[in-house]
């Protein structure tokens, strides 16, 4: 084995095989930005946004997405999900908004991926909402901040 879990022996790519692995409660958090304008944060704030309510669509497109993972990404298993979580809050800072999905699972795997993907669909439903007025956006910033649950155990980016 050259010890990477998704190849065989002879480098094909395959799917983990998870069966003997106990189930437990898993947890995953990620987070992500979208950098943008102050002036397009005002307009959010306003709801004057050509295509509607920003925020409330991006953070379910998240949700949707976690249920979703396994048909986007090759090799990840379909999990039963029992939680996902997207919040968005504009950030003047940045300026932008920050994106923090939190996922749960009871499973045989990690819920990372799922979390990673909440992020990322939500931080393009984003961009796609404002993209009439903005084109200076920019994506990034996108990393799971901590995880729970296997043999692993917890592990939190501080």
């Amino acid at each position: 084995m050259n010890g990477l879990s998704h190849l065989d022996d002879q480098g094909r790519a395959r799917m983990v095989d998870v069966g003997d692995k106990a189930v437990t409660a898993r947890r995953a958090r990620a987070r992500g930005e979208l950098r943008c304008t102050a002036a397009t944060l005002e307009m959010v704030r306003a709801g004057k946004t050509p295509k509607g309510s920003v925020i409330s669509t991006a953070e379910l497109a998240g949700v949707m997405a976690a249920k979703r993972t396994a048909d986007l990404i090759p090799l990840c298993h379909p999990l039963a999900l029992s939680q996902v979580d997207v919040a968005i809050a504009v950030e003047d800072a940045l300026p932008g908004f920050s994106v923090v999905a939190t996922v749960r699972t009871e499973g045989r795997t990690g819920v990372e991926m799922e979390a990673l993907t909440a992020v990322s669909v939500a931080c393009l439903t984003l961009f796609d909402m404002l993209k009439a007025v903005d084109r200076t956006m920019t994506i990034g910033a996108i990393h799971v901040t901590a995880k729970e649950g296997g043999k692993s155990g917890a592990w939190e980016q501080i």
